[in-house]
């Protein structure tokens, strides 16, 4: 499974804490709504057990009765939702609303004037919110204690809380959205100097630059400085490979310069096949020399941003033409100017060198040689006129050692083929009629910007 990417890493993580914080936030105001409708309820409650307190009255027969009922007309519905109630001298006065229904008020014992709040099943099994008190009378209405409560339904604040609720979910839920997209600006933002880090590995990639400098935010002047320390040790790692297959270079071509002369010198005396055995051993030492030295040069060699392939070709076909067999030949030669493959230019004229100096000696009359770009490859191909070769063949002949003739050791195209992969590209071989057609790939200088 593909990993995620930063960006949306962050982008999900800031936007399930942003939806859990509004969520949470969300209910708690509706909490702290619920509670201050509570303490509302709770106080007009208490204005209302007031009223009734001062409405209490002796009757004609001496008995207590409300003298004046409370203003509020669900006192006087059935089960209207508001309701009092006075327990005293062993009797329950109770409000209309109430119907023939007494609250059962706890057991507990009030003070005079106490207060106490509870939460009691209602006339229809429905909770009610109760303030009860505990007062006595005064002289003149016998001085006799009582217990006087006032309830209202609580669903009704149940109902307000949720209507509260269902009122804050559309401004949270844009309020959400608008902290989740300032969020996803706040990464796009915060995440740019990666993008130029970015930027700057694929300059260095394509030789546009050597370092990723110093000119970055502080959290990440750390990693710049690690990776431009560890360019400066590859670069070290790489002169001193440089400087060790030079000397090595140097130090075979001596024995082989050395072998070269004792051939000369068994030629001399007469003995051609030790001479020839000799001469070939060493050839085919010093062209094995030379391909690894091309491919080490390759592998660690800084690339160039470009090669232009017109200037690299014309100089190789002028070369060609000055030997004994370029210049019988017919060059055509179609390329055209500012196509840039991403090599070094002295890499590409040695795969193309080994192409055209094998299409100039075995070609009738005529070498073709053009160039083409093919979306983020360029291809070249090199074509001649000559026999060319079987099908059977094309595989065997990129072989190392392999030749179509008796002439030369046959590690040309096995050279060009191995720049060609360290490059990037490939070599493909294809009989064409008449002749052989040699198609060259490599990656444009302009595809290294859109490289991953």
């Amino acid at each position: 499974m593909r990993r995620l990417s930063l960006r949306l890493r962050l982008a999900l993580a800031g936007a399930v804490t942003v939806t859990l914080a509004i969520l949470l936030s969300s209910l708690g105001l509706a909490a702290l709504f619920g509670a201050h409708v509570e303490r509302r309820a709770l106080a007009e409650l208490s204005v209302q057990l007031d009223q009734v307190l001062a409405s209490i009255e002796r009757g004609p027969e001496g008995q207590l009765m409300l003298a004046t009922a409370p203003a509020d007309p669900r006192f006087r519905q059935v089960y209207g939702g508001l309701y009092w109630q006075i327990a005293a001298e062993e009797r329950v006065l109770r409000s209309r609303s109430l119907w023939d229904y007494e609250i059962p008020l706890p057991a507990d014992s009030l003070a005079d004037g106490a207060e106490h709040v509870h939460t009691l099943p209602g006339p229809a099994a429905q909770p009610l919110l109760l303030i009860e008190r505990s007062a006595t009378l005064p002289r003149r209405l016998g001085g006799t204690r009582l217990r006087a409560a006032v309830a209202m339904d609580r669903t009704e604040l149940a109902a307000a809380r949720a209507d509260f609720l269902r009122d804050l979910t559309p401004y949270s839920i844009l309020l959400a959205v608008s902290l989740i997209l300032a969020g996803w600006a706040q990464i796009a933002v915060g995440l740019r100097p990666l993008g130029a880090i970015r930027a700057r590995v694929v300059d260095i990639r394509s030789g546009r630059a050597k370092r990723l400098g110093l000119d970055l935010p502080s959290e990440v002047q750390p990693l710049a400085g690690e990776v431009d320390d560890l360019l400066a040790a590859r670069e070290e790692e790489v002169a001193r490979a440089r400087t060790r297959a030079g000397d090595l270079a140097h130090l075979l071509k001596t024995p082989l310069q050395a072998l070269m002369g004792e051939a000369g010198r068994l030629r001399a005396q007469e003995q051609a096949a030790a001479a020839d055995a000799i001469e070939e051993i060493a050839g085919t030492m010093r062209r094995q020399v030379d391909r690894e030295l091309a491919r080490t040069r390759v592998a660690m060699g800084a690339r160039q941003p470009a090669a232009d392939l017109a200037q690299v070709i014309g100089g190789l076909v002028r070369v060609v033409r000055r030997t004994q067999d370029g210049e019988r030949r017919d060059w055509q030669v179609d390329v055209s100017d500012g196509l840039l493959a991403a090599a070094d230019a002295a890499d590409v004229a040695d795969a193309l060198g080994a192409l055209i100096e094998n299409a100039a000696r075995h070609a009738q009359a005529r070498v073709l040689i053009a160039g083409r770009r093919l979306g983020p490859l360029i291809e070249i191909t090199v074509r001649d006129d000559g026999p060319g070769i079987p099908p059977e063949r094309v595989e065997a002949m990129m072989a190392r050692g392999a030749r179509a003739d008796t002439q030369g050791t046959g590690l040309g195209l096995a050279i060009a083929s191995d720049i060609a992969e360290a490059l990037g590209g490939a070599l493909e071989l294809r009989p064409a009629t008449p002749g052989l057609e040699a198609r060259l790939t490599l990656p444009a200088a302009d595809s290294l910007l859109t490289d991953r």
